[in-house]
């Protein structure tokens, strides 16, 4: 094996992406997360200007915020970044720290526990955020001055740390229109246009999504490998059912299997010819309502699906099959 075969080997295991984002798109996120703690040191320590001067000046900032800061302003668009991602990770971790701290204080696993559970807890309440676990830790091994604040901790310095870190988020984003944070507010200014089917000439290809994430020009939480064979992977899985439902049944939902911006399920309300009602429940123009005739509706619609109880939807064929 020659030396650079050897290098783009070593390259892969170890996990080393090519970086597709612009020397400006990383100076912003480094003067982003500058400024984030600054907001986060300004603003605790003018919400609780007694506790600077005091015993607990120390515990006024959470270090895990060091961590938010990277996924805020390196990763803006990334799911682990968003809002509630924010909040009720850090929250919840805190909880879940200081309560563990309370039931086995003194214990060389007490800490491994908050982490576990805060990790648990974020999954299933859906709010995963790395530094989460950090914010658990500290709660724990924060030593007297934190152990002291109890469940105080949870508000100071927690909240007020949180809130200043996603303050400066969406200000700061909001000047760079690539960077819009939340990410909805990305997706709603920046409408990606459809291509119609019969415009698509060619197969997507490996250096297709390496230009496409050099224009989006922001770090994505995926690697090229990983997105292209998930791509794959969808498409394999879409060629399993290509026909249109034989028959629209009134309460049953129906989607058109399209994509991002362009995917919509709607839920029949009245099936009787010559029109049938429906109301959009989810993707594109969610709430709202109209009406086609029995044929137009099942054109539109790819399949049936089912809702599912960790809220993502699926094929009812594939639903009913399972275990």
């Amino acid at each position: 094996m020659s030396t650079p075969s050897r290098l783009t080997e070593l390259r892969l295991l170890l996990g080393i992406e090519r970086n597709t984002t612009r020397h400006g798109e990383k100076w912003i996120s480094g003067i982003g997360a500058l400024l984030g703690i600054v907001a986060v040191y300004w603003l605790t320590r003018w919400t609780f200007p007694e506790h600077a001067a005091g015993a607990v000046g120390g515990a006024l900032m959470v270090t895990s915020m060091g961590a938010s800061a990277v996924l805020l302003f390196a990763v803006p668009q990334g799911a682990l970044s968003q809002p509630w991602a924010v909040v009720g990770g850090h929250l919840l971790s805190a909880f879940i720290g200081v309560s563990c701290q309370k039931l086995f204080p003194g214990h060389a696993w007490t800490a491994a526990i908050a982490v576990g559970l805060a990790v648990l807890a974020m999954y299933y309440l859906r709010c995963i955020h790395p530094p989460g676990g950090a914010t658990a830790l500290a709660a724990v091994i924060g030593g007297t001055q934190v152990h002291a604040l109890d469940y105080g901790y949870l508000l100071m310095p927690v909240l007020i740390n949180v809130a200043a870190i996603l303050s400066m988020a969406i200000a700061f984003n909001a000047l760079f229109p690539w960077r819009r944070y939340p990410a909805h507010l990305h997706k709603r200014r920046q409408p990606i246009p459809a291509t119609r089917p019969a415009a698509r000439q060619f197969e997507l290809t490996q250096e297709d999504f390496s230009a496409a994430m050099e224009q989006l020009n922001s770090y994505v939480d995926i690697t090229t490998e990983n997105l292209t064979e998930l791509l794959e992977l969808a498409k394999q899985h879409a060629e399993r059912n290509i026909t249109h439902p034989d028959a629209i049944v009134r309460g049953r939902f129906y989607s058109n299997g399209k994509l991002g911006r362009l995917w919509s399920v709607r839920h029949v309300l009245e099936g009787e010819a010559p029109a049938l009602r429906y109301r959009v429940i989810a993707g594109e123009q969610t709430g709202s309502s109209g009406s086609a005739s029995p044929d137009e509706f099942r054109q539109w619609a790819r399949f049936e699906v089912v809702l599912q109880d960790n809220g993502r939807w699926m094929k009812a064929d594939e639903a009913t099959a399972r275990p």
